[in-house]
């Protein structure tokens, strides 16, 4: 299978081997999913006649805009070792590194959209974020690359930011950094009760965010018929409303029937149906911006699919755009 030609507009995708540098030995989430992420890409023909995209590690004031100093430095502490930070997050010697270079890649995504000719975007990084809360890594995640994006498109003088989440778990960090906030809107699709046990449909935002948190928790087992019909009745009605500026996702693909942590039943056509849904709410609201951050999946092939389904689909928005289809 080949990719576009030379002269067909493409999304912007940000990606790099240096992702894989976080080592996590035989934990779930490890750089054999990112290797696989770009083996599919590659044999799609998806990186041929596709610019490189610069980035570089996120500087301090981004990162602090989201979290605590002490959590920054407690990551930088972690610098040189190997070992856990919590029950179930891991560092290696250049992790931290490799978490500041994923939330500079999702910064650089945000302002190539803002600046164009690109509207579509994929930052294909890891480690995860969503779970990062401002004072603690955790969930996989040590620093909140999606809070991190929103936090600098608000800078960069964007007025109100969109974020969906459909990751099979609960994005408590991301929701934590904007609860009390009526600039971002955090819309959440999760299985619960599950990990990390937050996200109750009651979560809706606190003093002038009341109303900025959508929670959506699903039963175990759900798939593309559920997802979907909560995405079109309750989540596209409330994205309407709110009226960003710019939609961010994080794209976590856990929920995925093959993954092994999720209990979820959503196909692969459910998934691009969800990206779907999300490029026509850009192009109706925001001008097209649109910003896919990677969160988790476990199942290195199932993965590596959906993340390229994305990026096809992302494509072909762009040349619609681009007046080439």
């Amino acid at each position: 299978m080949t990719g576009p030609d030379a002269d067909s507009p493409r999304a912007v995708l940000f990606h790099s081997p240096a992702f894989q540098g976080h080592r996590t030995g035989r934990h779930p989430e490890n750089p054999s999913l990112m290797a696989a992420i770009e083996a599919e890409v590659g044999a799609r023909g998806l990186l041929s006649h596709r610019p490189e995209a610069a980035f570089t590690h996120a500087p301090p004031e981004a990162i602090t805009r989201i979290h605590d100093p002490l959590l920054i430095a407690n990551l930088e502490a972690s610098r040189g070792n190997t070992g856990w930070i919590g029950a179930d997050t891991m560092v290696g010697p250049e992790s931290f590194d490799v978490a500041r270079l994923a939330a500079g890649a999702a910064i650089a995504a945000i302002d190539a959209v803002i600046e164009g000719p690109s509207r579509q975007a994929f930052v294909v990084a890891r480690p995860p974020g969503h779970h990062a809360t401002p004072s603690r890594s955790m969930g996989f995640c040590l620093l909140n690359s999606v809070a991190i994006a929103a936090a600098h498109a608000l800078h960069r003088g964007l007025r109100r930011v969109a974020i969906l989440d459909w990751d099979v778990h609960h994005g408590n960090g991301t929701q934590d950094a904007f609860y009390e906030r009526d600039d971002v809107l955090f819309v959440s699709l999760h299985r619960a009760p599950f990990y990390p046990g937050t996200g109750a449909s009651f979560e809706r935002g606190a003093g002038a965010g009341t109303g900025f948190t959508l929670n959506i928790p699903l039963l175990a087992g759900s798939g593309d018929t559920t997802y979907l019909h909560q995405i079109r009745s309750v989540v596209v009605p409330a994205i309407d409303a709110f009226a960003p500026d710019l939609l961010l996702v994080s794209a976590g693909y856990d929920a995925h029937v093959h993954d092994p942590l999720g209990g979820m039943n959503v196909s692969e056509a459910g998934f691009k149906a969800f990206n779907r849904v999300a490029i026509e709410l850009a192009d109706r609201l925001c001008d097209g911006r649109l910003v896919l951050v990677l969160e988790g999946g476990y199942d290195p092939p199932a993965l590596a699919r959906c993340v390229a389904d994305a990026i096809e689909l992302l494509d072909a928005a762009a040349g619609r755009e681009g007046g080439t289809e």
